[in-house]
């Protein structure tokens, strides 16, 4: 193949399929002491199976790692359970993308062991019983999932949870074969339920918190190991993503979308490398954030400053600029439109305002640098982009 076709089909990814939001990966940073938790909560699952069953609650926020930790989680325990020769099964059901609909979540548990399983011909009410049947028929247990609850809930109210928290109870005598992990953002949607179901649901929760940027540069180290060529993602890089994710609320699957996104624009500019502006153009296509009615707002040398920090970011390539670094640039600018630039106090307003308005972000300086320093970035739109639209604004009549 020549040198023309090589940078042609030249890619940062060795397999991107491990940034894919269905993937479940081995180690999960940071979630390890909440599953423990869930191996606290089912042991009895493997040690005496039939015995009892568990219901627990996992809550948080969007990209705070429910649904990957039930799984995870779920994948273990049917692993450990085959080595004991236990015959138990976990099934994840997304209780949204079945409308809320209790007839379609409960249909896909018994399809899990009945693939021809009648898709007509039984009611809502009639398949927590059919499914114990079929657990008693296979001599199975199973450990069912329900995320987006809240779907449920809304769709449904309390009587299908209701159902299922009191399955055993008209089993007398019989293993009890049926456990649930509930997912739900916030355990105040529990509050639509009726009290002896609420009380039932609330015995064991699992809440979890938002990421913080130390957490989700973690996370993000892990992905970049399975799903990028060596030297593909440098360390600035990588703090750019969990600093724009951790301003997402710590949404960590924001956080490897905007990776996985930014190593796509790597592969079509044919870099070798994810570069920060890569990152902003990801930003971009995945939440338009700076519109531009906002940069015709700025006043002349917010525009001046805002104009000389895209160009050192283009120029540079870095993801942080010094408050130095942008003075400077903006000296320059200043200079370029015969502009007597602002003292240091009226640039500070200005990073104020323009971090205010969301376009850029700044933080205090960490290792790397001589004393402490404000660092700004511009974590939502493509520097490129932002400068076209500054020129256009200033407009043409230079002095």
């Amino acid at each position: 193949m020549d040198s023309s076709l090589e940078r042609r089909y030249f890619t940062v990814f060795k397999d991107e399929s491990k940034l894919d939001i269905n993937y479940v990966p081995f180690r999960l940073p940071h979630r390890g002491h909440q599953l423990q938790l869930l191996g606290q909560f089912f042991r009895f699952a493997l040690e005496k199976p039939g015995q009892m069953a568990q219901r627990v609650l996992i809550t948080g926020k969007i990209g705070t790692g429910k649904t990957v930790l039930s799984q995870r989680f779920g994948l273990n325990l049917e692993r450990e359970a085959r080595e004991r020769g236990i015959n138990l099964h976990y099934v994840h059901v997304n209780c949204r993308e079945c409308g809320g609909s209790a007839f379609l979540i409960l249909q896909q548990a018994i399809l899990k062991f009945y693939p021809n399983f009648p898709r007509r011909g039984y009611s809502a009410e009639e398949l927590p019983g059919m499914l114990m049947q079929v657990l008693d028929e296979q001599n199975a247990h199973l450990v069912l999932a329900l995320d987006e609850l809240d779907a449920l809930i809304r769709v449904a109210g309390s009587d299908p949870l209701y159902a299922l928290t009191r399955i055993h109870e008209g089993r007398l005598g019989a293993p009890q074969r049926l456990s649930l992990i509930c997912i739900l953002r916030e355990a105040q949607y529990l509050e639509n339920l009726d009290p002896s179901t609420r009380s039932t649901l609330q015995r064991n929760i699992i809440p979890l918190e938002e990421y913080s940027t130390p957490q989700l540069r973690d996370i993000l180290n892990d992905r970049v190991g399975l799903a990028f060529k060596d030297g593909a993602v440098s360390e600035q890089t990588l703090e750019f993503i969990a600093e724009s994710a951790a301003s997402e609320e710590g949404d960590a699957r924001y956080a490897i979308e905007l990776l996985w996104r930014a190593g796509k624009y790597a592969d079509a500019s044919g870099s070798s490398e994810v570069l920060p502006e890569h990152v902003r153009r990801a930003a971009v296509s995945i939440y338009p954030v700076i519109r531009r009615e906002v940069i015709s707002s700025l006043g002349l040398h917010e525009k001046l400053f805002l104009l000389g920090v895209v160009r050192r970011f283009n120029q540079t390539g870095k993801a942080f600029l010094s408050m130095g670094e942008a003075e400077e640039a903006y000296a320059v600018a200043c200079e370029e439109y015969s502009e007597k630039r602002r003292e240091y106090t009226q640039l500070w307003k200005y990073v104020k305002e323009l971090s205010a308005l969301d376009i850029i972000k700044t933080q205090l300086s960490g290792t790397g640098y001589r004393g402490k320093t404000t660092l700004i970035s511009l974590p939502k739109v493509p520097a490129s982009d932002l400068e076209q639209e500054l020129i256009k604004a200033l407009g043409t009549g230079r002095k």
